[in-house]
């Protein structure tokens, strides 16, 4: 199920279990993990985006294989806060993964995560070929690192 805004998504998923955070590209597919205490997300690969089918399968094994909680899918809003046609893109690939599958799904603001990926990479000292290589997955550790700091405030808010 989609959840939207993301407290609801945060009484949906199961404690104890990762979740992973998703910067959907036309190209390629940035995937990030959570810690099991929902504390810390961590660059994990990326995924070479070739039609729905083989996108969704290569993403569902990964749930499998470490034991997936939930999806924290970026939305690359504008800046204005907007909707354009990658906002509408990354919905609906969220809607044809939830007949697929019953993780709970959220989405999370974006804007900026790549230049912050960028930036903590040049500041690394990253090569220009190895920052191509990564962006991505540590662009959605960036997206789900904001959300986990979010889910965490909202934990700590409730009586």
């Amino acid at each position: 199920m989609i959840h939207d805004p993301i407290e609801p998504f945060l009484e949906a998923i199961r404690p104890g279990l990762p979740i992973l955070g998703l910067d959907l590209g036309t190209k390629t597919l940035g995937v990030a993990i959570s810690d099991r205490l929902w504390s810390v997300a961590t660059p994990l690969e990326t995924i070479k985006r070739k039609k729905f089918t083989l996108d969704a399968n290569a993403l569902l094994e990964i749930c499998t294989a470490r034991e997936v909680g939930g999806l924290i899918f970026g939305l690359p809003l504008n800046m204005d806060a907007s909707e354009g046609p990658r906002v509408q893109s990354t919905r609906a690939f969220a809607r044809n993964l939830e007949r697929l599958s019953d993780l709970p799904m959220a989405f999370w603001d974006e804007r900026l995560s790549t230049v912050a990926a960028e930036r903590a990479l040049l500041e690394a000292d990253t090569s220009r070929k190895r920052r191509a290589e990564v962006i991505d997955h540590v662009a959605a550790s960036y997206i789900l690192q904001g959300a986990l700091d979010r889910m965490r405030f909202i934990s700590e808010a409730r009586p």
